[in-house]
């Protein structure tokens, strides 16, 4: 049984949503600490605000049915530091963006088990994800790869302060065409109700960095929403009268890719 869902479009756009999954396996689980086991850092309801924007531009759209707790599927599956010098979680995360420990005392997966949750879960995503831009370079000669994420509005963990509304990473640039970064960035600057960065403290995770191959005919694009502009983040619900504005905002962010 696949670990996720891949919906095939007609346009040159993927969407995918590596952290959308919530689903921790009931093994691991009874590891885990009762907080841990609602997988809190999920990108809460990421499928929801694309689901539709993605059946009505014609893009794929690939997420996973697992949490981010079972394995990071934006991280790299070396283990290597995506922002050395800075707070992170690895590709098999022990700690929440709290800093809190997941797992109950001495109840952390060893190397092995990593390595087992790299081939059942990482992989077959990858895999998956590097297919799906191979065939839309092949019909249509080019692909862009939409990276979809959010995160809560403060985690003092990993940033001062409170986030942007909307932070656009490019791997500063490298991961797609300028003109591609300055028509997002010009789309951003167009409207005053949502605060945004582009390059800032978000410049893109592994996905972006590794399959965003501009000069190859696939461009990449991550955008970390804050949760708050859509949902509470303290019950985690999704609040549709705030999230009209996101969808909205976010569709002629899209358009632009496929223009």
């Amino acid at each position: 049984m696949a670990n996720f869902t891949l919906q095939r479009g007609n346009t040159p756009l993927l969407i995918s949503l590596p952290h959308d999954g919530s689903a921790i396996p009931a093994a691991v689980a009874a590891r885990m600490s009762p907080s841990a086991r609602r997988s809190p850092d999920t990108d809460w309801h990421v499928g929801r605000l694309y689901g539709s924007l993605a059946q009505h531009l014609g893009a794929s759209l690939l997420k996973p049915l697992n949490s981010r707790y079972v394995v990071d599927l934006n991280r790299p599956a070396d283990g290597h530091a995506l922002y050395p010098g800075q707070s992170e979680t690895s590709v098999v995360p022990t700690i929440g963006f709290d800093g809190e420990p997941l797992y109950r005392d001495h109840a952390e997966p060893g190397a092995i088990e990593v390595q087992q949750r790299i081939a059942e879960f990482w992989q077959p995503y990858h895999q998956a994800l590097a297919q799906e831009l191979a065939r839309l370079c092949a019909e249509h000669g080019r692909a862009v790869l939409w990276e979809g994420h959010s995160i809560r509005s403060r985690v003092p963990m990993l940033f001062e302060g409170r986030l942007p509304d909307f932070s656009i990473g490019t791997a500063s640039g490298a991961s797609c065409k300028p003109s591609l970064q300055d028509a997002l960035q010009a789309c951003l600057a167009s409207q005053s109700r949502f605060s945004f960065a582009v390059n800032g403290r978000f410049k893109g995770g592994y996905i972006t960095r590794h399959y965003g191959r501009p000069d190859s005919g696939v461009q990449a694009v991550q955008l970390e929403l804050a949760q708050q502009t859509y949902m509470d983040e303290e019950s985690f619900d999704y609040d549709p009268a705030r999230a009209i504005a996101v969808q909205a905002l976010i569709r002629q962010l899209l358009q632009i890719t496929l223009a």
